[in-house]
């Protein structure tokens, strides 16, 4: 995407700088005092989500100017573009098609002259085929046992997808097999994952595009020795490892039989790829055809996104929410409050795609960013959070706007407790729009005294997102919305959403390092003075 006139220059961002100065003193109060019908014309409901944004410091003139600002930075065009197999991730020349991981078999894609939908296709009917086999318990291990325990070894998109579905779909989960999650190269990580578990009846999902990942090759190796111990024959492993990777070679050479190796492509990113073979423990957990309906959760919200336009389009709506409060406001975080347990792993999961996306400090063209970029996000579940950290939210010198996640039908049969949860998120997101002022206090006959401390100004912004369960369906909209509002915040910014080179600045760093940690003699240092003498003090201290 080329944006011929830079972003604070343009009349669009002006116009909105300028409602801003006279939307900034405004209060929630006085917003719904003054609109009796705001909470229905701030709302838009789409692939079974329903989210109603009108407890945000925005008018109706709020919404027209910022999706004004996203058509003359060509928001809908590049989603196009994205969605047509252009290659829009600009600095490393790929395609960008998560949404083709999720595409009904008569689709068609084309990246490079090559309709990319029938190979998607034959690697989740590959990967249902597999499934099935373990679920059902024809999949054996090496000495015959049925395998009952499952361990992901990934890292990033490749561990927190897998992990936070995992969790989320628990109650559609197969309970007679046990799962568990390996990222941290820290063995800490592996040994306690694995201390209760049978080598006999447990299987490694090991997942690394490359096949070459410093921390999950570490923990791949870790595993391959744990299950040898104890199954010794070198033949063991093509029955209790599989590879989500495009390495044949290497995985061939770990053990592991090629035709138990499920691939995907250079157009997935990590962080996106969830819905990919990257996938493979959440469809062995909860079946195949509950994956698939979580694939059409997603793919209903990509229809949503890629139709509906910008005044009724839920991701574009919150991706300039976030630009609104971000640029306009000084935000630098964005909370997200998920009102269910099984959602635990989810703010965590949003972590890396909204930050890892959107934390770039140049544009597409290479040209330094004029405005701050990517928010930090946030959050923990609720009513947890309600006691931690909501009192900073409520009555700190920080504006937090925070998205708030709840679902009418419980998965437990306490019902009574899901009302009470559902009655907290409802309190909070009414508490932080409106607070408690020091009239409402002496009107209830409060102490005056702890008046000044007991005051809660209000005007913090809320989005209230609802759906009817936590189903397979519903987590993959939830995931696709915050997929492409990330995509919408990015492209008003003109960055590319879809690199990560600050990542691999570390990588390649800790291989230079690794070797000078563990050398029998001290090699020469040439660090800076800081990490020569941390290198020292590892290796003194190590060595007792």
């Amino acid at each position: 995407m080329t944006v011929d006139a830079t972003l604070t220059a343009m009349a669009e961002w002006e116009a909105l700088e300028a409602h801003y100065g006279s939307l900034e003193d405004q209060s929630l109060r006085n917003l719904f005092a003054g609109d009796p019908g705001r909470a229905e014309r701030f709302a838009v409901e789409a692939a079974g989500l329903f989210l109603d944004y009108s407890k945000n410091r925005i008018t109706g003139e709020t919404v027209r100017l910022l999706s004004a600002l996203a058509r003359a930075r060509g928001v809908e065009a590049r989603r196009d573009a994205m969605f047509a197999g252009e290659k829009i991730n600009v600095s490393e020349g790929r395609a960008v098609l998560h949404v083709a991981l999720r595409a009904p078999r008569d689709w068609k894609i084309v990246v490079d002259g090559e309709d990319v939908i029938p190979e998607v296709h034959a690697v989740l009917d590959r990967m249902a085929a597999f499934s099935d086999q373990v679920r059902s318990g024809a999949w054996k291990g090496h000495s015959g046992k049925r395998i009952r325990n499952v361990v992901n070894i990934g890292i990033g998109g490749s561990h927190l997808g897998p992990e936070m579905a995992y969790r989320a779909l628990h109650a559609f989960s197969d309970r007679s097999l046990t799962f568990r999650f390996v990222a941290n190269v820290d063995g800490a990580a592996f040994t306690e994952a694995t201390q209760d578990l049978d080598p006999h009846e447990t299987l490694f999902i090991i997942a690394s595009k490359t096949f070459t990942t410093l921390e999950t090759m570490a923990n791949a190796a870790a595993a391959r020795r744990w299950a040898l111990a104890a199954l010794v024959d070198e033949k063991a492993i093509a029955r209790h490892f599989v590879a989500l990777s495009t390495n044949g070679e290497a995985v061939e050479k770990f053990g592991i039989d090629t035709d138990n190796m499920f691939g995907f492509w250079d157009w997935v990113g990590g962080r996106y790829s969830m819905d990919s073979a990257i996938g493979l423990s959440t469809m062995i957990a909860v079946g195949p055809d509950n994956f698939r309906a979580m694939l059409a959760g997603f793919h209903a919200m990509d229809e949503h996104f890629r139709t509906a336009p910008i005044e009724r389009n839920m991701p574009m709506l919150m991706g300039l929410l976030a630009i609104w409060y971000n640029n306009f406001f000084g935000a630098e975080t964005i909370g997200v409050m998920p009102y269910s347990a099984n959602l635990a792993r989810f703010p965590a999961y949003l972590q890396q795609m909204q930050m890892e996306s959107n934390g770039k400090h140049v544009d597409v063209e290479g040209r330094h960013v004029e405005v701050q970029t990517g928010a930090v996000y946030w959050g923990e579940p609720g009513t947890d959070a309600q006691h931690s950290f909501y009192q900073l939210i409520h009555q700190g010198t920080k504006l937090i706007p925070v998205d708030m996640i709840g679902f009418c039908a419980p998965l437990s049969p306490i019902a009574e407790q899901h009302d009470l949860l559902m009655a907290n998120l409802f309190a909070q997101a009414e508490a932080l729009a409106f607070g408690k002022t020091a009239e409402e206090l002496a009107a209830e006959g409060s102490d005056p005294k702890q008046t000044p401390f007991r005051v809660c100004e209000g005007n913090r912004p809320t989005n209230m997102i609802l759906a009817d369960r936590l189903t397979p369906h519903t987590l993959g909209a939830l995931v696709a919305l915050y997929e492409h509002s990330a995509f919408t915040q990015g492209a008003i910014w003109g960055i590319d959403s879809f690199d990560q080179w600050g990542v691999e600045l570390g990588k390649v760093l800790a291989k230079r390092i690794v070797p000078e940690l563990t050398a029998a003699a001290e090699p020469a240092l040439a660090h800076d003075g800081s990490t020569n003498g941390l290198i020292r003090r590892y290796r003194r201290l190590r060595a007792r």
